[in-house]
């Protein structure tokens, strides 16, 4: 088994950047996702992942929940091919609208509490 190669410091230097200066969305999420409390399942925020920066991360299941904003319907190309090199890596990524979580919270974390679920067993 090859060892887990470095984080590039420059993106670990980023993500910390990230984790200080969440856009609403993603701290609204991060606040029910924290500190095990959504089945707990513990998640990450801007966890580094390759040569990614995923928005929230769950070791146990593999499932990594992203937020995306208006900037994503500009990028889906890039969004396509990190999702394939992720979920090739054995992840599972699920994809939120920043207008989803805002509007629809309880449906948002119902969802990653099924997909969590569903990939544990």
């Amino acid at each position: 088994m090859n060892p887990k190669p470095p984080t590039n410091p420059s993106l670990l230097l980023h993500a910390r950047e990230m984790r200080q200066q969440p856009t609403e969305p993603e701290r609204r999420l991060w606040q029910h996702l924290r500190r095990k409390q959504l089945g707990g399942y513990k998640f990450r925020r801007q966890q580094p992942l390759g040569a990614y920066i995923v928005d929230f991360y769950c070791h146990e299941t593999r499932l990594i929940v992203e937020v995306d904003g208006d900037s994503h319907a500009f990028q889906e190309e890039y969004d396509a091919e990190r999702t394939a090199w992720l979920e090739e890596q054995g992840n599972h990524v699920i994809r939120f609208w920043n207008v989803e979580v805002m509007q629809n919270l309880e449906g948002v974390l119902q969802v990653i509490l099924a997909t969590s679920h569903h990939l544990q067993f």
